[in-house]
């Protein structure tokens, strides 16, 4: 039998790892139910023995909390310490250690982000001082609907920091989120857990997989949800599917098929409204508004196929992906904090509305890459195509308090509903449309090896962007727009390595935002050509210990030709704003010492409108964004199964809306666990505790008048057992 050729460096981290199992596999005649003897990590190398027969493992553990490599800033499964750009991994161990439930965890472990409330109907975060719900994506394809995901099926979550249009298109104006899945392996994978806090609520998790048979792997992760919060009236159900299966019928092709389902259903909480400058001071639990009648639900169904081969010289991958999101939400809540929202009895205006959205995404992506030498340098090339169409029904109707009020007056409320809407219905100016979304994207992607301790990444991607916007609205003059873009996104980046413990990087790179970005078109914008975002970014990595590296970056993001009022043509607009953010970020992640991992950072943020732009004057600061922020989480084995964990996050003040009228307070939150691990039978009891000291603070805002206070100390109890 001929040995078996290995995998290309440029596949995905799973897949080479797959194939290089089963081309040990075929080589060594093992059979294909033989298990791996330890958890496999992503990117981790499989090695086929003899005897006795089994997989074992050679590369890093799979609890560490310290990434080598990553696909997100450039496609390709770079080492970290070679890629010119700020990306930070947080890993499924430290989401399981921190016990996270929600994406908005993940990116509070994260310097230089920060979590939008979202309305209480989505996630939202803010990424160097640009907010986006849009920059979401799942295994490197786009996931923009305005919903909430789930961590329960993913390996890890990837950060990049700055533009990232090169990559990725539209969008991406201060970086990407990409969340990446658990994926077929050959050895035998079987995991539970279950849940309860301290809140009430319940949750349960699935993971299994393995070899089902010759040329066949498997993996089925699932999830329910279920419980309440410290808010009143608030709730939450949601569970989810996802089974995957993956081909290997030769030693360089795989093809993986899975699909998703994921149903949400919770209360829209809005939080609470402002007063005189700050949050209202008063119960953290009282629900402004209605939770009877707030509630947002959505349902994801996605199905997706990626195939890869490796023919020698060129390596191909093609991801196809279908996804159809059912959004619905509607909310009773504290209107905004302009002067006339409050009467001289101080008490405040509530408004209601409902909006329904249903969308379908449709992308295809095609890479093809390769090595070799070219003018006496070493290059790897990418070559990249990606096709997408976007469909979106979009409607939404306004709450009436009566026959003809659309706003109620109240009190400070107590545990009672605070007002009840007695209808809704469409109004002349609420969104009534369908939207049709086109994108088709040429990318080239060069890694040159300058000398062995100098290397370029340098890439250009080139969109066509069209937006068809049908307006259905009967009560008002129908108003049919369209719009094409053709924008390029440039990025160079220089890296230099003196030493294998040591590298350093400048970058540039850039994205354009369109106005059509998030499937939405208006006349007073429908004219405008993109937004530009610019980062410029120096920085460097050093591994302080073998396991134990340290990140530091320093930036520039500006945001030009941000909408101005236009003087000469009111309710228009014109591009002559801009906006800056500015800072440094260190991150630490790692084994300090064996049986101690560490995962934190610290970020300083400086971000301001640079000049005037449609919603703020020169020298406002941007919302939601503080001017320091601190990440800390730890964990350290005390031996005999025993091991504790200790966290702190901290963030500075910030302001609620670029009007600067409204801030909150900065705050420091510490949270802690206790871990009791059972050798040999692959079972664990966690405890996590939040918010350890009872500390009372205001987590984000969507506007002025919707701030989301802080959970009081709450506690989980995990048990997760592996057979």
């Amino acid at each position: 039998m001929k040995p078996a050729k290995p995998p290309s460096r440029n596949a995905k981290p799973e897949t080479r790892a797959l194939l290089a199992a089963w081309s040990a596999l075929a080589a060594s005649t093992l059979p294909l139910a033989a298990q791996a003897a330890e958890p496999v990590a992503a990117g981790t190398t499989l090695v086929a023995v003899a005897a006795p027969q089994q997989i074992v493992v050679t590369g890093r553990a799979a609890d560490n909390y310290r990434a080598v490599s990553a696909s997100t800033a450039s496609k390709i499964d770079l080492p970290l310490k070679e890629t010119p750009a700020s990306l930070t991994v947080v890993p499924a161990a430290l989401m399981q250690d921190q016990a996270m439930q929600s994406l908005a965890d993940v990116m509070r472990s994260v310097p230089g982000t920060s979590v939008h409330q979202g309305e209480g109907n989505r996630d939202q975060f803010v990424l160097r001082g640009i907010s986006t719900s849009a920059d979401l994506y799942i295994d490197g394809v786009r996931d923009d609907a305005q919903v909430f995901r789930d961590l329960y099926n993913l390996d890890r979550v990837e950060v990049l920091k700055g533009a990232g249009g090169m990559v990725f298109g539209r969008g991406g104006a201060g970086g990407i989120v990409n969340r990446l899945s658990k994926q077929p392996q050959l050895r035998r994978i079987a995991e539970a857990s279950l849940s309860a806090s301290s809140q009430g609520g319940l949750r349960g998790t699935a993971d299994l997989g393995g070899a089902l048979a010759a040329g066949w792997v498997g993996r089925v992760n699932a999830m329910a949800d279920k419980g309440r919060s410290f808010r009143d009236g608030y709730s939450l159900a949601r569970w989810a599917l996802n089974p995957v299966l993956t081909a290997l019928p030769g030693r360089a092709t795989a093809l993986t098929l899975g699909t998703e389902h994921l149903q949400d259903e919770r209360t829209a909480d809005r939080g609470v409204p402002s007063r005189d400058g700050r949050p209202l001071d008063g119960n953290p639990a009282t629900f402004y508004g209605n939770a009877a009648q707030s509630r947002a639900r959505s349902l994801v169904d996605g199905a997706y196929a990626v195939l890869e081969h490796d023919f020698g010289a060129v390596q191909l991958k093609n991801s196809l992906r279908l996804t159809h999101y059912d959004k619905f939400y509607q909310n009773v809540y504290a209107d905004n904090a302009n002067s006339s929202s409050v009467d001289a009895a101080g008490n405040f205006k509530l408004a209601a509305y409902n909006n329904a959205n249903r969308r379908s995404n449709l992308f295809n992506q095609t890479d093809l890459r390769t090595e070799g030498s070219a003018f006496g340098l070493q290059h790897q090339l990418l070559l990249g195509l990606e096709l997408g169409h976007q469909r979106s029904r979009n409607q939404r109707q306004t709450g009436y308090f009566g026959a003809t009020a659309t706003q109620v007056l109240i009190g400070v409320p107590t545990s009672a509903p605070g007002a009840v809407a007695t209808a809704f219905r469409a109004s002349g100016s609420d969104a009534n449309n369908r939207v049709v979304g086109q994108v088709a994207a040429l990318l080239l992607q060069d890694l040159v090896m300058l000398d062995p301790q100098w290397k370029l990444l340098a890439g250009l991607r080139f969109d066509r962007y069209e937006t068809r916007f049908d307006d259905l609205r009967t009560t008002a003059t129908p108003v049919d727009l369209a719009r094409t873009d053709k924008a390029a996104s440039p990025r160079l980046g220089l890296i230099w390595s003196p030493a294998a413990t040591f590298s350093a990087y400048a970058s540039h790179a850039s994205s354009f935002l369109p106005s059509g970005e998030t499937l939405s078109l208006a006349p007073n914008t429908a004219d405008l050509a993109p937004e530009k975002s610019i980062n410029t970014e120096v920085g460097a990595r050093w591994d302080l210990a073998p396991r134990l590296t340290l990140s530091a970056a320093v930036f520039r993001l500006d945001r030009r030709d941000v909408r101005s009022p236009d003087a000469l043509n009111p309710g228009y607009f014109v591009k002559t704003g801009q906006q800056r953010t500015e800072g440094a970020e260190l991150s630490l992640q790692g084994e300090v010492r064996p049986g101690w991992q560490l995962h934190g950072g610290y970020a300083f943020l400086d971000g301001r409108i640079v000049s005037t732009t449609s919603a703020a004057a020169a020298g406002a600061r941007l919302q939601l964004v503080p001017r320091h922020m601190l990440t800390l989480w730890n964990r350290v084995d005390l031996g005999h199964g025993l091991g504790a964990g200790m966290g702190l996050l901290h963030q500075g003040r910030v302001v609620t809306s670029l009007d600067n009228q409204v801030a909150l307070p900065g705050w420091t939150r510490a949270d802690a666990a206790l871990y009791r691990r059972w050798a040999g039978s692959g079972t664990q009891l966690a405890l996590n505790v939040e918010n350890l000291f009872k500390r009372r603070y205001f987590a984000t805002a969507d506007g002025n008048n919707n701030i989301s206070p802080g959970a009081p100390r709450q506690a989980r109890m995990t048990l997760t057992m592996k057979f």
